[in-house]
């Protein structure tokens, strides 16, 4: 059953026919290593694995049966390779939001609930923390011992308010995306949001009605009458021929290399190859390029 009917539209078909990955009893070692690699890609955020990087004591240690999932999980989590991922880089509210994805499958409830995991950071350490997750009430309900963590912030949930769906959205960018990989880098979602308890626009993907998933516009939120090598023209001969290309994270000329911004520009066929390099060189990320 589909999430929504328009699910195609906003890129969680994939969630529509999959079922949960269990290790269930009397189990091979294929089911083993399916489980791992499952929880590899959403404790992971679906970030490239390097084989050097892999947990082989860990794996070992579930191959044989001597632990669990939920175990497994956490020996992910608390490891060196999830710290340098999702924790070092990271300003602190953002590392909650995802260690709320990642291993509650789920957006944060409200600023209560991040400011109840950095309270416990601050005093406890991290360790405590990841705990707090993974030997909650909600995690045993959800998960158990025996099931990998999977996005059910897409679903009703009993208990949550509604709009913990369209928060979801703001986490999630589409199911081949990585939590690394995205143009809002390290920046926290939904800091801003829960701090003024508001409703998270949905936004659908790039290319889907050029609706710009991973793009964000500009405080002023306009695209400039000016493109690239000249003013805009109008009329049938040059319909086609202008594309509107959403830029994020580049380095505005004259100002300092920290301060970053979000630019739409209007460019010419011809010029597209000649904007792109220009883009990389200032550091940036192409959102997506329609037809102006």
């Amino acid at each position: 059953m589909s999430i929504t009917v328009a699910a195609s539209r906003l890129g969680t078909s994939a969630f529509s026919d999959m079922s949960p990955v269990e290790l269930r009893p009397q189990w091979q070692k294929e089911d083993a290593e399916q489980v791992i690699r499952a929880v590899y890609r959403q404790v992971l955020g679906n970030d490239y694995l390097m084989t050097s990087e892999r947990l082989v004591g860990a794996e070992s240690l579930l191959m044989n049966g001597y632990i669990t999932v939920r175990d497994f999980v956490r020996s992910v989590a608390k490891s060196e390779l999830y710290k340098t991922k999702f924790f070092y880089p990271h300003f602190q509210t953002r590392v909650i939001e995802l260690n709320i994805k990642h291993l509650l499958g789920r957006a944060p409830i409200d600023e209560s609930e991040v400011i109840e995991h950095l309270d416990r950071y601050e005093n406890e350490g991290y360790d405590a923390d990841i705990d707090s997750y993974i030997d909650s009430a909600e995690y045993d309900a959800n998960f158990g011992d025996n099931v990998v963590p999977y996005y059910r912030g897409f679903d009703y949930q009993v208990g949550n308010r509604t709009v913990g769906f369209t928060r979801m959205f703001r986490l999630y960018r589409g199911y081949a995306n990585s939590d690394r990989g995205q143009v809002e880098r390290k920046s926290s979602r939904l800091a801003a949001e829960l701090g003024r308890n508001s409703v998270s626009a949905i936004v659908a993907p790039s290319g889907v009605d050029g609706g710009g998933w991973a793009y964000r516009d500009s405080v002023k939120g306009q695209t400039p009458n000016i493109a690239l090598g000249g003013s805009t023209p109008y009329g049938n001969n040059a319909a086609g021929r202008i594309y509107r290309m959403e830029v994020a994270g580049m380095v505005t000329p004259g100002y300092p290399s920290v301060r970053r911004s979000s630019r739409a520009f209007l460019v010419p066929y011809e010029q597209l190859l000649t904007k792109m390099l220009q883009v990389k060189k200032l550091g940036g990320r192409i959102a997506s390029i329609t037809p102006a």
